[in-house]
């Protein structure tokens, strides 16, 4: 019996003896592949991140580029009764981008217990403030905009009017010296831009950069993120939404019948700036963290102050614009079809709310 015991306690010794030095490998086989499935997690959030840049920088390009080529398209010119719809559903587009996309991320970043030691952005309600600002901003910018660019016209109305008038003496003292034969170049006065062109102008340049900024900071937001389970369901979320906003700056550019050089530059500057704010995240990712005050604050300000743009431009220069037009209030058949056409575009941009 004392040998039983004898030979059970030497068991139990050894037992223990290999548990514990088992268990440090045990431990350390552990660790090692945590450090690899970081690795692999790394490597496929780039690779999601890679695809995000081509698929978006294509989705932009399309959307951008439709209004833009649908004025060669007889039915799709401005001059159109669908036209209007067009803009109104882009407009609801870009009305909800501004109040359910970006204005929630803005309220969450400047709100975030992360920033309650911070003082003051714990302490008022910058988020609201800041996109208030913006908005009144925008529209001293559009006046001051509209006013300068009028006042020129006039002045060189003025001008144009007097070289006119004396370039029609010039011809009419030359067609009576030649029998009829009247030559000279075409009136200055058809190379003038129009004072509705030049207002169409400002809106899609001011319109253009409200939508860069925010573009900008969603796609620092996406290149900064390290895990695939939230880039997986952005990449289409976001492709979607650079598409619709896409549209309703292209319907904005086409409005202002810019030279093709112009329109060239706004739509591949809108088309690559979400895959050069990737591109940015993912160079920053090694050290930036959307969580911290610093982040936060960057991106609620930013975010702030693009919702206050897009939300003015949206109501005052898209929508009011033409729901006011005498066209449209003469029609009742085009303005249900303009207002189902808002309501379309505010309702699939907030869908997409859910992922992005």
């Amino acid at each position: 019996m004392a040998h039983f015991q004898l030979c059970s306690l030497k068991i139990l010794q050894i037992f223990s003896l290999l548990l514990i030095l088992l268990y440090p490998a045990t431990v350390s086989c552990d660790c090692t592949c945590d450090k690899e499935d970081i690795q692999q997690s790394k490597a496929e959030a780039l690779r999601y991140k890679l695809g995000a840049i081509a698929a978006i920088l294509v989705a932009g390009a399309i959307g951008v580029s439709l209004p833009l080529l649908g004025t060669r398209i007889p039915a799709l010119r401005p001059e159109n009764d669908i036209f209007f719809m067009i803009k109104a559903f882009a407009a609801g587009v870009i009305l909800a981008t501004g109040f359910v996309h970006i204005l929630p991320d803005a309220f969450e970043s400047l709100t975030s217990p992360c920033l309650k030691g911070s003082s003051p952005w714990g302490k008022f309600p910058f988020s609201g403030f800041i996109s208030m600002m913006s908005a009144i901003g925008t529209l001293m910018i559009d006046a001051f905009a509209t006013g300068y660019y009028e006042r020129q016209h006039l002045s060189k109305h003025k001008h144009v009017n007097a070289a006119d008038e004396e370039h029609a003496g010039h011809v009419h003292v030359h067609t009576h010296a030649t029998h009829g034969h009247a030559h000279g170049s075409a009136s200055p006065s058809q190379e003038l831009v129009l004072p509705g062109l030049i207002r169409q102008r400002i809106i899609s340049q001011v319109l253009e950069v409200g939508i860069v900024v925010h573009s900008v900071v969603i796609g620092i937001s996406l290149g900064a993120s390290q895990s695939p389970d939230t880039i997986r369901p952005l990449v289409a979320a976001l492709s979607f939404h650079q598409f619709f906003e896409g549209m309703g700056l292209g319907g904005c550019i086409s409005q202002a019948q810019f030279k093709s050089v112009s329109v060239a530059i706004m739509g591949t500057f809108f088309s690559l700036t979400t895959p050069l704010g990737i591109a940015i995240g993912i160079g920053i990712s090694s050290f930036y963290r959307d969580n911290s005050p610093t982040g936060l604050i960057v991106d609620g300000v930013f975010n702030s102050a693009s919702a206050g743009i897009l939300i003015y431009m949206a109501l005052v220069d898209l929508l009011a614009a033409d729901f006011m037009n005498p066209r449209l209030q003469s029609n009742v058949r085009l303005q249900i079809g303009v207002n189902l056409s808002l309501l379309l575009g505010t309702a699939c941009m907030s869908v997409l709310a859910k992922w992005a």
